[in-house]
Protein backbone atom coordinates (compact mmCIF):
# COMPACT_ATOMS: atom_id res chain seq x y z
CA UNK A 1 0.00 0.00 0.00
CA UNK A 2 1.76 3.49 -0.82
CA UNK A 3 2.02 5.38 1.74
CA UNK A 4 1.00 9.26 2.20
CA UNK A 5 3.70 11.55 0.73
CA UNK A 6 4.82 14.48 3.44
CA UNK A 7 6.85 16.17 0.88
CA UNK A 8 4.51 18.90 0.81
CA UNK A 9 3.62 18.90 4.76
CA UNK A 10 3.47 22.49 5.95
CA UNK A 11 3.21 24.05 2.59
CA UNK A 12 0.11 25.96 1.36
CA UNK A 13 -0.99 24.62 -1.99
CA UNK A 14 -3.34 26.04 -3.94
CA UNK A 15 -5.99 24.01 -5.98
CA UNK A 16 -5.30 23.84 -9.53
CA UNK A 17 -7.12 26.38 -11.45
CA UNK A 18 -9.22 26.15 -14.86
CA UNK A 19 -9.27 29.18 -17.24
CA UNK A 20 -11.89 28.86 -19.76
CA UNK A 21 -11.38 30.81 -23.04
CA UNK A 22 -13.93 33.01 -21.98
CA UNK A 23 -11.96 33.94 -18.73
CA UNK A 24 -8.67 34.22 -20.95
CA UNK A 25 -10.49 36.61 -22.59
CA UNK A 26 -11.74 38.48 -19.87
CA UNK A 27 -7.93 38.53 -18.50
CA UNK A 28 -6.20 39.67 -21.27
CA UNK A 29 -4.59 42.65 -21.43
CA UNK A 30 -2.61 43.51 -25.15
CA UNK A 31 -0.06 45.50 -23.75
CA UNK A 32 0.55 43.07 -20.95
CA UNK A 33 0.99 40.62 -22.70
CA UNK A 34 3.62 41.90 -25.23
CA UNK A 35 5.67 43.65 -21.93
CA UNK A 36 5.74 40.09 -20.70
CA UNK A 37 7.05 38.62 -23.81
CA UNK A 38 9.72 41.21 -24.17
CA UNK A 39 10.98 41.22 -20.87
CA UNK A 40 11.01 37.00 -21.60
CA UNK A 41 13.24 37.69 -25.13
CA UNK A 42 15.06 40.05 -23.10
CA UNK A 43 16.18 37.64 -20.74
CA UNK A 44 19.22 35.09 -20.96
CA UNK A 45 18.14 31.40 -20.94
CA UNK A 46 19.53 27.88 -21.17
CA UNK A 47 18.49 26.16 -24.15
CA UNK A 48 17.20 23.08 -22.18
CA UNK A 49 14.40 25.42 -20.86
CA UNK A 50 13.37 25.64 -24.43
CA UNK A 51 13.66 22.33 -26.59
CA UNK A 52 12.46 21.68 -29.91
CA UNK A 53 8.68 21.15 -30.93
CA UNK A 54 7.05 17.36 -31.10
CA UNK A 55 4.68 15.90 -33.18
CA UNK A 56 2.95 12.95 -33.42
CA UNK A 57 1.16 12.50 -36.82
CA UNK A 58 -1.58 10.04 -37.64
CA UNK A 59 -4.23 9.76 -40.42
CA UNK A 60 -5.09 12.74 -40.95
CA UNK A 61 -4.41 13.97 -37.10
CA UNK A 62 -1.55 15.07 -35.50
CA UNK A 63 -0.58 16.05 -32.08
CA UNK A 64 1.98 18.63 -30.70
CA UNK A 65 3.49 19.19 -27.83
CA UNK A 66 5.76 22.63 -27.07
CA UNK A 67 7.26 22.66 -23.63
CA UNK A 68 9.20 25.22 -21.50
CA UNK A 69 10.73 26.96 -18.44
CA UNK A 70 9.40 30.25 -18.25
CA UNK A 71 12.28 33.00 -17.56
CA UNK A 72 11.05 34.29 -13.91
CA UNK A 73 11.89 30.38 -12.83
CA UNK A 74 8.36 30.46 -11.46
CA UNK A 75 6.51 28.10 -13.87
CA UNK A 76 7.46 25.40 -16.21
CA UNK A 77 4.39 24.08 -18.48
CA UNK A 78 3.35 22.27 -21.87
CA UNK A 79 0.77 23.40 -24.22
CA UNK A 80 -0.94 20.55 -26.55
CA UNK A 81 -2.48 20.64 -29.75
CA UNK A 82 -4.69 18.24 -31.01
CA UNK A 83 -5.85 18.66 -35.16
CA UNK A 84 -7.58 17.09 -37.47
CA UNK A 85 -7.52 18.80 -40.87
CA UNK A 86 -9.53 15.96 -42.24
CA UNK A 87 -12.09 17.00 -39.95
CA UNK A 88 -11.91 20.64 -39.07
CA UNK A 89 -11.36 20.57 -36.01
CA UNK A 90 -8.28 21.51 -33.54
CA UNK A 91 -8.14 21.95 -29.43
CA UNK A 92 -5.57 23.86 -27.23
CA UNK A 93 -4.41 22.64 -23.66
CA UNK A 94 -1.82 24.50 -21.52
CA UNK A 95 -0.47 22.82 -18.13
CA UNK A 96 1.49 24.95 -16.06
CA UNK A 97 3.11 23.65 -12.80
CA UNK A 98 4.96 25.49 -10.16
CA UNK A 99 8.65 24.82 -10.33
CA UNK A 100 9.38 25.19 -7.00
CA UNK A 101 6.32 22.75 -5.24
CA UNK A 102 5.67 20.41 -8.54
CA UNK A 103 2.03 21.22 -8.34
CA UNK A 104 0.07 21.59 -11.10
CA UNK A 105 -1.17 24.92 -10.86
CA UNK A 106 -3.62 25.55 -14.03
CA UNK A 107 -5.05 24.15 -17.00
CA UNK A 108 -5.82 26.95 -19.58
CA UNK A 109 -7.62 26.83 -22.71
CA UNK A 110 -5.13 27.95 -25.14
CA UNK A 111 -7.39 28.41 -27.85
CA UNK A 112 -7.45 32.77 -27.40
CA UNK A 113 -4.03 32.22 -25.88
CA UNK A 114 -1.86 31.14 -29.16
CA UNK A 115 -3.34 34.23 -31.19
CA UNK A 116 -2.34 36.32 -28.35
CA UNK A 117 1.04 35.21 -27.88
CA UNK A 118 1.23 35.27 -31.43
CA UNK A 119 0.15 39.12 -32.29
CA UNK A 120 2.07 39.59 -28.94
CA UNK A 121 5.43 38.65 -30.05
CA UNK A 122 4.73 40.15 -33.32
CA UNK A 123 4.27 43.21 -31.52
CA UNK A 124 7.57 42.75 -29.99
CA UNK A 125 9.20 42.15 -33.05
CA UNK A 126 7.60 44.93 -35.06
CA UNK A 127 8.49 47.81 -32.09
CA UNK A 128 11.73 46.69 -31.69
CA UNK A 129 12.56 46.52 -35.85
CA UNK A 130 10.14 49.37 -37.37
CA UNK A 131 11.13 52.78 -37.94
CA UNK A 132 10.30 54.27 -34.79
CA UNK A 133 7.41 56.95 -35.96
CA UNK A 134 3.89 56.39 -36.77
CA UNK A 135 3.67 53.39 -38.90
CA UNK A 136 1.65 52.87 -41.97
CA UNK A 137 0.25 49.10 -41.68
CA UNK A 138 -0.92 46.57 -44.20
CA UNK A 139 -2.57 43.89 -42.88
CA UNK A 140 -2.80 40.75 -45.13
CA UNK A 141 -5.88 38.63 -43.74
CA UNK A 142 -9.20 39.72 -41.70
CA UNK A 143 -9.74 36.66 -39.09
CA UNK A 144 -8.94 36.09 -35.70
CA UNK A 145 -5.29 36.29 -36.18
CA UNK A 146 -4.71 39.20 -38.09
CA UNK A 147 -7.53 41.10 -35.47
CA UNK A 148 -4.96 40.17 -32.60
CA UNK A 149 -2.08 41.17 -34.94
CA UNK A 150 -3.58 44.44 -35.36
CA UNK A 151 -4.47 45.39 -31.50
CA UNK A 152 -1.39 43.95 -29.79
CA UNK A 153 0.41 46.66 -32.11
CA UNK A 154 -1.60 49.51 -31.57
CA UNK A 155 -1.24 48.46 -28.00
CA UNK A 156 2.45 49.77 -28.43
CA UNK A 157 2.79 51.94 -31.26
CA UNK A 158 0.96 55.02 -32.95
CA UNK A 159 0.01 53.84 -35.79
CA UNK A 160 -1.00 56.61 -38.96
CA UNK A 161 -3.13 54.79 -41.42
CA UNK A 162 -4.34 50.70 -42.09
CA UNK A 163 -4.75 48.98 -45.29
CA UNK A 164 -6.38 45.68 -45.03
CA UNK A 165 -6.84 43.15 -47.90
CA UNK A 166 -8.86 39.76 -47.99
CA UNK A 167 -10.22 37.94 -51.47
CA UNK A 168 -13.96 37.99 -49.31
CA UNK A 169 -14.95 41.91 -49.67
CA UNK A 170 -17.24 40.80 -46.92
CA UNK A 171 -15.06 40.17 -44.57
CA UNK A 172 -12.36 43.10 -45.59
CA UNK A 173 -15.90 45.11 -44.27
CA UNK A 174 -16.16 43.19 -41.64
CA UNK A 175 -12.91 44.20 -40.48
CA UNK A 176 -12.96 47.86 -40.84
CA UNK A 177 -15.92 47.51 -39.12
CA UNK A 178 -14.60 46.17 -35.98
CA UNK A 179 -11.78 48.36 -35.49
CA UNK A 180 -13.99 51.01 -35.92
CA UNK A 181 -15.55 49.99 -32.44
CA UNK A 182 -12.31 48.35 -30.83
CA UNK A 183 -10.13 51.72 -31.50
CA UNK A 184 -12.45 54.00 -33.39
CA UNK A 185 -9.09 56.46 -33.55
CA UNK A 186 -7.68 54.23 -35.91
CA UNK A 187 -7.76 54.78 -39.55
CA UNK A 188 -9.07 51.12 -41.52
CA UNK A 189 -8.97 50.91 -44.90
CA UNK A 190 -9.94 48.03 -47.56
CA UNK A 191 -7.83 47.53 -50.19
CA UNK A 192 -9.22 45.34 -53.26
CA UNK A 193 -5.61 43.60 -53.84
CA UNK A 194 -3.00 42.11 -52.00
CA UNK A 195 -0.28 44.50 -53.93
CA UNK A 196 -2.48 47.74 -53.60
CA UNK A 197 -2.49 47.03 -49.84
CA UNK A 198 1.25 46.96 -49.73
CA UNK A 199 1.95 50.09 -51.31
CA UNK A 200 3.24 52.62 -49.10
CA UNK A 201 3.52 50.42 -45.93
CA UNK A 202 5.79 50.50 -43.58
CA UNK A 203 5.57 46.94 -41.90
CA UNK A 204 2.98 44.59 -43.83
CA UNK A 205 1.45 41.60 -41.69
CA UNK A 206 0.75 38.31 -43.16
CA UNK A 207 -1.77 36.51 -40.96
CA UNK A 208 -3.47 34.47 -43.82
CA UNK A 209 -2.83 31.66 -46.39
CA UNK A 210 -4.35 30.93 -49.97
CA UNK A 211 -6.38 27.48 -49.55
CA UNK A 212 -4.43 26.34 -52.33
CA UNK A 213 -0.87 27.41 -50.36
CA UNK A 214 0.17 29.93 -52.96
CA UNK A 215 2.10 32.97 -51.51
CA UNK A 216 -0.10 35.66 -50.11
CA UNK A 217 2.80 38.15 -50.47
CA UNK A 218 5.27 38.56 -53.42
CA UNK A 219 9.11 39.89 -52.83
CA UNK A 220 8.00 42.48 -55.81
CA UNK A 221 5.48 44.50 -54.16
CA UNK A 222 8.25 45.04 -51.17
CA UNK A 223 9.66 48.59 -51.39
CA UNK A 224 13.09 49.51 -49.10
CA UNK A 225 12.87 50.29 -45.25
CA UNK A 226 9.54 47.86 -45.23
CA UNK A 227 9.52 45.10 -42.29
CA UNK A 228 7.87 41.85 -42.65
CA UNK A 229 5.80 39.78 -40.58
CA UNK A 230 4.59 36.25 -41.42
CA UNK A 231 2.68 34.20 -39.01
CA UNK A 232 1.20 31.79 -41.46
CA UNK A 233 3.57 29.19 -42.48
CA UNK A 234 4.57 26.90 -39.70
CA UNK A 235 4.80 23.37 -41.54
CA UNK A 236 6.57 22.04 -44.28
CA UNK A 237 3.63 21.72 -46.51
CA UNK A 238 2.57 25.73 -45.71
CA UNK A 239 3.07 28.64 -47.56
CA UNK A 240 2.49 32.73 -46.70
CA UNK A 241 5.51 34.49 -48.60
CA UNK A 242 7.21 33.88 -52.17
CA UNK A 243 11.06 33.23 -52.69
CA UNK A 244 11.47 36.57 -53.41
CA UNK A 245 10.28 37.85 -49.91
CA UNK A 246 13.12 35.70 -48.71
CA UNK A 247 15.68 36.74 -50.90
CA UNK A 248 14.98 40.33 -50.94
CA UNK A 249 15.31 40.81 -46.98
CA UNK A 250 18.10 42.01 -45.77
CA UNK A 251 17.76 39.88 -42.12
CA UNK A 252 15.61 37.72 -41.39
CA UNK A 253 14.65 37.67 -37.51
CA UNK A 254 12.66 34.37 -36.16
CA UNK A 255 11.66 33.89 -33.14
CA UNK A 256 13.36 29.74 -33.42
CA UNK A 257 15.75 29.95 -36.04
CA UNK A 258 16.18 26.17 -36.17
CA UNK A 259 12.67 25.49 -36.76
CA UNK A 260 11.99 28.54 -39.14
CA UNK A 261 14.39 27.61 -41.78
CA UNK A 262 13.99 23.73 -41.22
CA UNK A 263 10.33 23.08 -40.70
CA UNK A 264 7.82 25.98 -42.95
CA UNK A 265 7.38 25.65 -46.19
CA UNK A 266 8.33 28.88 -47.32
CA UNK A 267 11.67 28.46 -46.27
CA UNK A 268 12.19 25.28 -47.66
CA UNK A 269 10.89 26.13 -50.95
CA UNK A 270 13.59 29.29 -50.66
CA UNK A 271 16.53 26.55 -50.25
CA UNK A 272 14.94 24.21 -52.86
CA UNK A 273 15.40 27.39 -55.26
CA UNK A 274 19.18 28.41 -54.06
CA UNK A 275 18.54 31.02 -51.66
CA UNK A 276 20.75 30.88 -48.67
CA UNK A 277 19.67 32.35 -46.12
CA UNK A 278 21.33 31.23 -43.00
CA UNK A 279 23.90 34.26 -42.57
CA UNK A 280 20.96 36.57 -42.13
CA UNK A 281 19.03 34.74 -39.84
CA UNK A 282 19.10 35.67 -36.34
CA UNK A 283 17.12 34.76 -33.34
CA UNK A 284 14.16 37.61 -32.22
CA UNK A 285 16.02 37.16 -28.35
CA UNK A 286 19.24 38.39 -30.04
CA UNK A 287 17.14 41.71 -31.47
CA UNK A 288 15.30 42.41 -28.13
CA UNK A 289 18.36 41.67 -25.62
CA UNK A 290 20.52 44.08 -27.99
CA UNK A 291 23.18 41.51 -28.93
CA UNK A 292 21.91 41.95 -32.86
CA UNK A 293 21.73 45.54 -34.60
CA UNK A 294 17.89 45.61 -35.52
CA UNK A 295 17.85 47.35 -38.45
CA UNK A 296 21.30 47.77 -40.29
CA UNK A 297 20.44 50.34 -42.78
CA UNK A 298 17.02 53.31 -42.59
CA UNK A 299 16.75 50.75 -46.38
CA UNK A 300 16.79 47.39 -45.43
CA UNK A 301 13.74 44.86 -45.90
CA UNK A 302 13.64 43.43 -43.06
CA UNK A 303 11.52 39.70 -42.21
CA UNK A 304 10.02 38.45 -38.80
CA UNK A 305 9.01 34.67 -39.65
CA UNK A 306 7.24 33.50 -36.07
CA UNK A 307 6.49 29.38 -35.76
CA UNK A 308 5.20 29.89 -32.37
CA UNK A 309 6.98 28.56 -29.33
CA UNK A 310 6.48 26.96 -25.85
CA UNK A 311 8.09 29.97 -24.47
CA UNK A 312 5.22 32.29 -25.80
CA UNK A 313 2.69 30.47 -24.45
CA UNK A 314 4.29 29.43 -21.10
CA UNK A 315 4.88 32.95 -20.45
CA UNK A 316 1.02 34.39 -21.23
CA UNK A 317 -0.09 31.38 -18.94
CA UNK A 318 2.13 32.69 -16.12
CA UNK A 319 0.54 36.33 -16.92
CA UNK A 320 -2.44 34.85 -17.24
CA UNK A 321 -2.74 32.92 -13.30
CA UNK A 322 -1.20 35.53 -11.73
CA UNK A 323 -3.98 38.31 -13.00
CA UNK A 324 -7.00 35.25 -12.40
CA UNK A 325 -5.64 34.77 -8.70
CA UNK A 326 -5.64 38.87 -8.21
CA UNK A 327 -9.05 38.84 -9.64
CA UNK A 328 -10.76 35.66 -8.27
CA UNK A 329 -11.55 34.38 -12.15
CA UNK A 330 -11.26 30.84 -13.21
CA UNK A 331 -12.32 27.97 -11.49
CA UNK A 332 -10.68 26.10 -8.72
CA UNK A 333 -10.47 22.26 -9.75
CA UNK A 334 -11.40 20.33 -6.03
CA UNK A 335 -8.93 17.37 -6.93
CA UNK A 336 -6.06 17.69 -8.70
CA UNK A 337 -2.63 16.01 -9.22
CA UNK A 338 -0.62 15.21 -6.11
CA UNK A 339 3.28 15.25 -5.86
CA UNK A 340 5.07 12.11 -5.06
CA UNK A 341 8.29 11.90 -3.68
Amino acid sequence: MFESNDLLVGTQIPPTLFLTDKDVGKLCEWRNAVMALRSAYAASRDRPALPPRTMARGDGIWLRSLTAISPSGDFMGCKLIAASPRSGYVSYLISLFNAKTMNLAALIDGNQVTGIRTAATSAVAVDAIAPHRALRVTVIGTGFEAQGQLEALASMRRIESVSVFSPSPESRARYVGKFATLIPDLRVRACDSAEDAVSGADVVICAARSRDESPVLRGAWLRPGMTVVSIGSTLPEQREVDVDVIRRADLIVADIPEEVGHETGDMLKAKDEGVIFKEKMCSLSSIVSGQQEARPTPDSIILFKSVGSALQDVVIAEMLLLRARETSAGTPIPVGIVPVE
